[in-house]
């Protein structure tokens, strides 16, 4: 229960790899945290303090959860995965339906609870194709998403949802807060199974190869993404919750790499030497990178550690649950970019 004095907190989405350190980031500042999802945390137990488990398209299972106003409400539940998952075709309704479901009953249950306003967390999928076709001069400024036209069905649910959270802001008075996450990594996070990230994808390739071998690269490596480490990612999401502006923003950072320098960083890590093996697979855009402009000028904050401070950190967790899986001991779980 809630004590008079502390502040309470729902996490929809927690038993997932961003919602887990977003749980533990919000006890660490003292709040009472409820966590909500489908499953428990796969690799290690969830510090909430109540932990429910159920299915946020049901609306009557939403009515259950939000029974109370709550200080902060982040909304990071949705169908996802890697570029396996999501680029493929093969999982679009399902994404489509499911995770506009959980959006369309979180708003209204919280909108009738009088919460003042929820977090949500949207995506860089939501920009134009057409505005990241060069690897080197992607357009990822929040102004450019329209006139839309993003490169999956996923990027499309994301984008209205974006809208549903705008639309209730306007209707109902709401301060929901809206973020484009872009390729956030780090430890517990999803390493083996179809919806891994690029980074975790490679360190798993890289920890199981021996020195001397080589990995294989969906395409030419040559596709660039930048990729922030969750604890910034946590730090910006925070940071927009608690300010006067709505966005959307992106969070993410600007230090843009291609896969291959990826690769060759996490080798570097790894202290071994690779040979990269190109073969066809799902790509998405050919560049993305987030334009920080914006959270800048708004909160006076953009993300500052380095992608090898994360890398090394993930690696080095990732490398563990490999042994691990050799060792025959369960842990539970293609590729790559978003």
């Amino acid at each position: 229960m809630t004590t008079r004095n502390s502040r309470s907190a729902l996490v929809c989405g927690a038993g997932g790899f961003i919602g887990g350190h977003l749980v533990k980031r919000l006890k660490r500042e003292g709040f009472w945290v409820r966590g909500v999802d489908l499953k428990l945390p796969p690799f290690s137990e969830s510090q909430a303090d109540d932990f429910v488990l159920g299915d946020l398209r049901a609306q009557e299972f939403c009515r259950e959860v939000v029974d109370r106003r709550f200080d902060e409400v982040y909304q990071l539940a949705a169908d996802m995965g890697g570029a396996g998952y999501i680029f493929t075709g093969e999982h679009d309704a399902d994404v489509m339906h499911n995770s506009a479901t959980i959006n369309l009953n979180m708003l209204e249950v919280c909108q009738k609870r009088k919460i003042r306003g929820l977090f949500y967390s949207s995506s860089a999928c939501i920009y134009p194709e057409h505005n990241q076709t060069d690897p080197d001069n992607p357009n990822c400024s929040e102004e450019s998403a329209y006139p839309a036209a993003p490169d999956s069905e996923y990027g499309w649910e994301k984008l209205f949802s974006e809208r549903l959270y705008a639309a209730y802001n306007r209707n109902y008075q709401m301060r929901n807060r809206v973020a484009r996450y872009h390729n956030i990594f780090g430890p517990e996070g999803t390493w083996d199974g179809g919806k891994e990230k690029a980074p975790a994808a490679v360190c798993r390739k890289v920890a199981k190869a021996s020195n001397g071998g080589e990995i294989e690269i969906w395409g030419d490596g040559s596709q660039t993404r930048s990729f922030l480490y969750v604890d910034e990612c946590l730090e910006g999401t925070t940071r927009l919750t608690r300010s006067d502006f709505s966005g959307p923003v992106n969070i993410g950072s600007e230090e843009m790499v291609t896969i291959n320098q990826l690769v060759d960083l996490v080798s570097e890590i790894a202290g071994k030497k690779l040979t990269k093996k190109h073969i066809p697979g799902p790509l998405g855009v050919r560049g993305r990178n987030s334009d920080n402009r914006l959270i800048y000028q708004k909160l006076g904050w953009k993300p500052s550690a380095s992608l090898r401070s994360g890398l090394e950190k993930t690696y080095e967790w990732v490398e563990m649950q490999v042994r691990k899986d050799r060792g025959h001991i369960q842990v539970p779980g293609h590729e790559e970019v978003s």
